[in-house]
């Protein structure tokens, strides 16, 4: 599996945020996660990759996330229900894996993720699909906008 900083996407980088528990990539309405390996993955951090989002994009920016499952880790499965709560604003969400924990946890999210979570084996795929989503959105939205302006 390739690591963000393999791929030429990497020169639309907008911030880097570095943590004891993984890396966060920012791009324009995009962020890529990766988790480092072995370690225990709970609400704490999370809190602290949330933070960064709404400090770098705002609130109002719609967001897509992909999680690149390189390394293998774990999650606390009760803070699941508290992560995707607080993620208000995360608009679509990719996993990025081929290992059976990877598989496991993308079912365990899905039980608490309202929107659907698309699954790829390939990172340049998922930022694809994540890109035109964000258009797609972008492109919906100003319609909404422009067709209130009407009334």
């Amino acid at each position: 599996m390739k690591r963000v900083k393999e791929i030429p996407f990497f020169k639309h980088i907008r911030e880097i945020r570095e943590y004891q528990f993984g890396t966060f990539y920012f791009f324009q309405g995009l962020v890529i996660g990766e988790l480092n390996e072995g370690i225990t993955f709970g609400w704490e951090m999370g809190k602290k990759a949330i933070a960064a989002a709404k400090e770098i994009f705002g609130d109002d920016l719609p967001i897509a996330y992909i999680s690149n499952r390189i390394n293998d880790y774990y999650v606390v499965p009760t803070d699941w229900g508290k992560f995707f709560k607080n993620r208000h604003q995360l608009n679509f969400y990719c996993v990025v894996g081929e290992t059976k924990g990877s598989f496991a946890s993308l079912v365990m999210e899905r039980m608490f993720f309202k929107n659907s979570i698309k699954q790829f084996t390939d990172l340049e795929k998922a930022i694809d699909w994540s890109l035109l989503r964000i258009k797609q959105h972008q492109i919906k939205t100003t319609k909404s906008k422009n067709l209130s302006f009407k009334d």
